[in-house]
């Protein structure tokens, strides 16, 4: 599956801040977005994801394609890892989740509430719902915060999986994790325009 970014432009807060913005994910490939804090990142991260709309400009390929990785972890505290996982399969229609537990060093906590687990261990197991989504295009902002190194070095390893089983990756990150992939600078594309937007543009969805 593809993913087809043309001539997109953004806001957020009612502001404009990216413009002209235009890209090709392919297959097995991963991009790597950059860029000073505040230059669109995120908001760019979430519109691809169907969270919030554009302001002009088209993005094909990404209906059902899409598993999101934000800044919230995403998961219900008063469950198990085991059972965070489970629902999560079942939603996207999956059964086998022990090979996410296994890729994500959780096997050892698979009975243990989420709400007792580190920042870190959430952070690992919020990140190991992308393998039971079975979704072709990983969308991530920021996904190694509160991970340690080692297992910086197990998110790389299931994002190179993804990618030779025939993946691709978006991502927002300012660790180098190894990866065979583009890097893009939002730096070029930042909006020129500091006007609001107009009154009747709502850009959130969710």
């Amino acid at each position: 599956m593809t993913l087809q970014i043309t001539d997109l432009s953004l806001a957020r807060g009612g502001v404009p801040v990216l413009a002209g913005l235009s890209f090709t994910l392919g297959p097995g490939r991963a991009l790597i977005l950059r860029g000073p804090n505040g230059v669109g990142k995120t908001t760019l991260l979430r519109t691809v994801a169907g969270l919030q709309p554009p302001l002009a400009g088209t993005i094909t390929g990404a209906e059902d394609q899409i598993a999101y990785g934000g800044h919230s972890d995403g998961l219900k505290l008063g469950l198990t890892v085991t059972e965070n996982l489970r629902f999560w399969a079942q939603i996207f229609g999956q059964r086998d989740f022990e090979p996410a537990l296994e890729a994500f060093n959780l096997a050892e906590l698979r009975d243990r509430p989420a709400g007792g687990l580190s920042a870190g261990q959430k952070r690992r197991l919020s990140l190991a719902r992308l393998m039971v989504t079975r979704r072709p295009i990983w969308v991530l902002d920021e996904p190694t915060v509160s991970l340690d190194a080692a297992s910086v070095q197990l998110f790389a390893a299931s994002v190179e999986a993804h990618l030779a089983a025939g993946g691709s990756a978006l991502m927002a990150t300012h660790i180098d994790l190894g990866l065979d992939g583009d890097v893009l600078d939002l730096g070029p594309f930042k909006a020129k325009a500091t006007a609001p937007v107009a009154d009747g543009f709502d850009e959130v969805f969710l």
